[in-house]
Order: C-alpha cells, then sequence, then structure tokens
C-alpha cells in the first residue's frame, strides 16, 4: 500500500486545493517552544469505543501534565462537519481537531486555514512518518494536519446470522447478489447501504465500476473521471442490489431505521441486516454492539476472474492544530503525545486505524494489540490494487447528488439515464466551480 499511496500522495501534494468563500484570521500566535499552563480544547468524532479510549488517554496525559488541561469535545459523525465549519468560521474552533482529508479544500483552501505544523518542530515529532503519507496533510507547501491512518471500507458481516442461514460470506459481486435472493426466504439482507453522510450505497457502485473500467469517479485534481455512461452503469448495479434483495430499498431503510446509524438499528443489532460496509478505522463500534466475535471481515467483492481492484484507500482522519489558537505549542505537544506517545498507543489502540506513527505502531506490536478486524481489513487493503480517493468525492455537496441519484432511482422516480445525467451535470458544475 505504501508504494502506491507514495505516487498518489505526492501528486496530491502538488495539487493546490480551491474552495469558495473565504474567512478572516486573527494574528496567529507564534510558538515559543515552552509549555506553559493553560486549558486546550481538543475535538473529534466516532463511537463509543473511539471515545472511551480518547477519554482514557486524555486522563494519563493530565495525570501528566496536571498543568495543561485538555477539555474534551466529541459526538457523532452526523453533523460534525457542519458544526466544525461554523466554529471556524465564527472563530471558535477547538484548539486541537480531528478532522476529515475533504475539509482541506473547503476550510483551507489557501493552506491557511489551520495552524502550518512544520513551525511547531520543538514539540511535534513527525521524523515516525512517510512523507508520502504526511503529504496528505499538506496544502500549498503548508503542513495543515498529520494523518493519523490510512484506511479504506471494507465489508464487515454477522457470521452468527450467515452460519444459520448455511451461507459463506461473497467473494464476488454475483455472490452477493445471489445471496440476495438466498436470503429473501428468511427476510434477511446480506449486507446494508445507506445514503447517509457516508453515502455508502453511491461508494459500492463506484467500486464496482472502477473494477470494470480502471477510472476513477474523480481525479485528484478535482476531474470528473467518470462518463455518463459509467455512472449510468453504477446506478443499474445499485438498482439491481435492491432487486435481488441483496439491500435494503431507500424506503425500507428510512421506515426501519429513520435517522439513526446502522450500529444503532436493531434492523442490524438483530442479525436482519447481516453486513455493513465500513472503514476499517471505524468498525469497532458495529463490533460492539453483537455478541463477542460474531463480526468478521469479508473479502474484498471481485469480478469473476478474482480481480479486486477499483477499492478505494485515503487518510481515514487527521489532527490539526486550529490557525488562532493562543497555545500552538501546548496544542502541539498534545498531538504529539496523539501520535507517538506508548502508553497512549497501547490505550487508543486501533480505534482510530492501524497509526501511521511507526512509534505508535511499534508500541501496539510490541503489546500484541495490533490485531483484530483493523488488521485484517488492512491486509486485505493492502494486497488489492486500490485508488486512493480523491478529497473531492467527500465533499458534503457532492454526497448530495450522489444520494439524490440513488433515492430517485430507489423510489422509481426517475430511470437510472435520466439520473445519471442530472448527477453528471451536477456534479460537472460543482466541481468546475469549486477549482476556481
Amino acid at each position: 500500500m505504501k508504494d502506491k499511496l507514495l505516487k498518489l500522495a505526492a501528486f496530491c501534494c502538488a495539487v493546490t486545493l480551491s474552495a469558495c468563500g473565504g474567512r478572516t484570521n486573527k494574528t496567529v500566535t507564534a510558538p515559543d517552544g515552552k509549555l506553559d499552563p493553560c486549558t486546550i480544547r481538543f475535538s473529534w468524532w466516532g463511537g463509543d469505543d473511539r471515545h472511551e479510549a480518547t477519554l482514557e488517554a486524555i486522563k494519563l496525559w493530565n495525570s501528566r501534565h496536571p498543568e495543561i488541561v485538555i477539555t474534551p469535545e466529541y459526538g457523532g459523525w452526523d453533523g460534525w462537519t457542519e458544526k466544525t465549519a461554523a466554529q471556524i468560521g465564527g472563530g471558535t474552533a477547538p484548539d486541537i481537531m480531528q478532522i476529515n482529508y475533504d475539509w482541506l479544500v473547503t476550510l483551507s483552501p489557501d493552506g491557511k486555514g489551520f495552524y502550518d505544523l512544520d513551525r511547531l518542530a520543538d514539540q511535534l515529532d513527525l521524523s515516525g512518518f512517510d512523507e508520502d503519507v504526511l503529504s496528505f496533510g499538506r496544502v500549498d507547501g503548508l503542513l495543515n494536519a498529520v494523518t493519523v491512518s490510512v484506511c479504506g471500507r471494507g465489508p464487515f458481516y454477522n457470521s452468527q446470522t450467515y452460519e444459520s442461514l448455511g451461507a459463506s460470506f461473497p467473494e464476488t459481486w454475483d455472490d452477493l447478489l445471489a445471496l440476495g435472493e438466498t436470503m429473501r426466504g428468511s427476510d434477511k439482507y446480506p449486507i446494508d447501504l445507506d445514503i447517509q453522510s457516508g453515502f455508502t450505497a453511491w461508494y459500492l457502485s463506484v467500486v464496482y465500476i472502477q473494477q470494470k473500467t480502471g477510472r476513477n469517479l474523480i481525479t485528484m485534481d478535482g476531474e470528473l473521471g467518470f462518463t455518463v455512461e459509467d455512472i449510468e452503469a453504477a446506478l443499474d448495479f445499485y438498482k439491481s442490489l435492491e432487486d435481488s434483495h441483496a439491500v435494503r430499498t431507500v424506503k425500507e431503510h428510512t421506515d426501519q431505521d429513520g435517522n439513526s446509524a446502522l450500529y444503532q438499528s436493531s434492523e442490524f443489532i438483530s442479525g436482519r441486516v447481516a453486513g455493513v460496509l465500513e472503514w476499517g478505522s471505524s468498525v469497532g463500534k458495529y463490533e460492539m454492539v453483537l455478541p463477542e466475535g460474531a463480526l468478521k471481515a469479508g473479502p474484498l467483492l471481485a469480478d469473476e476472474s478474482g480481480n479486486n481492484s477499483g477499492w478505494m484507500i485515503k487518510p481515514s482522519l487527521l489532527y490539526a492544530i486550529s490557525a488562532n489558537t493562543e497555545h500552538p505549542d501546548e496544542a502541539a505537544a498534545f498531538m504529539d503525545f496523539m501520535l507517538n506517545d506508548s502508553e497512549c498507543a497501547e490505550i487508543l489502540g486501533t480505534t482510530r486505524g492501524i497509526p501511521s506513527s511507526e512509534y505508535a505502531e511499534k508500541s501496539l506490536e510490541n503489546s500484541e494489540k495490533l490485531e483484530g478486524l483493523v488488521l485484517e481489513n488492512h491486509d486485505m487493503l493492502e494486497a488489492a490494487d486500490t485508488v486512493t480517493i480523491s478529497p473531492y468525492m467527500e465533499l458534503d455537496r457532492m454526497k448530495e447528488f450522489y444520494n439524490t441519484a440513488i433515492e430517485k432511482v430507489s423510489y422509481g422516480t426517475e430511470d437510472t439515464h435520466t439520473a445519471a445525467q442530472e448527477m453528471y451535470d451536477a456534479m460537472s458544475s460543482y466541481l468546475e466551480k469549486i477549482r476556481k
């Protein structure tokens, strides 16, 4: 995976990310190389497994540095982007933030939306990171954020449900479609795909088309790589999943779960929905709600020849420091602790994926905590011919285009040809606008 990242991340680093709008920043506080008593805020999103581990890590920090108090701010993913953008725009952002990959496009188009971490070398040790991994967080040559881990989505299944039906995890796309028909009689579903903020319905369809064509949905510099025909084929594939009972329809999903995340849904917890497409770094919250050992990593779906290309990887999340922080040294010291400290690494485990810091990764190896579903998913992606997700793919406006098309096709209000043309036009127009 590192060889693939080296080429793609280096290209991404060379791209000048752009976005509409601007903001007025306060005077940037210069580092002085000293740690002074203060209180700093740290924000992140995630599931209960990540929350519990992070709070324990903060306790460890506060026991070592009682003069530098960390105030935690955390919650679920839905709405987190909007909340953080409002804080940054209003000058009330936390000192340290867990950020998503695409936020560099929208919140720091000129590289000045976050603190330049290269200025904080006295407190922040980046010697354990490959430069190709660090380059994901560079904008116009400024190090805006540090990649905590690199991950991708993969299928995870409730093994108890599968075993009760005498079924095996699907290995090919045809296997998945056939499983839907097999499970129809038991009123169960092989996997779940939603149109919430994770846009997994569209994500899996993109993987399917990327595997067939070798083209990427969006290039690293924000150009649309799919044709109208590619988008139509992706929508056709999604509709075939619904028609074969491989996934719930959008209406069924909405009626049964409402706005609840799948790991909170009785449909998943009961085993009626027997699978999920999830980031390796976030799968812990699904594992926690099932009986111990029930959730298993499934193979990356391939075509009939065994080709499993087209699956995607990206920085799972990054840490950034507010451009307006009044405590840059102290914020950098805490970030260093979260990224590199051996005791902290053992507490956090793989709740944010397999660490990009070689020091943290080594700590997990030594403590025999580098294991489980996160590692299995990581190893499968490393062995596959993966592509790096463009940061433009995860922009909120783009997600609206994906989900609108999926919804129209699912409800039957538009055919796939019409929905594809509308989606292509909307994406092309928006990408052209945001690149300017």
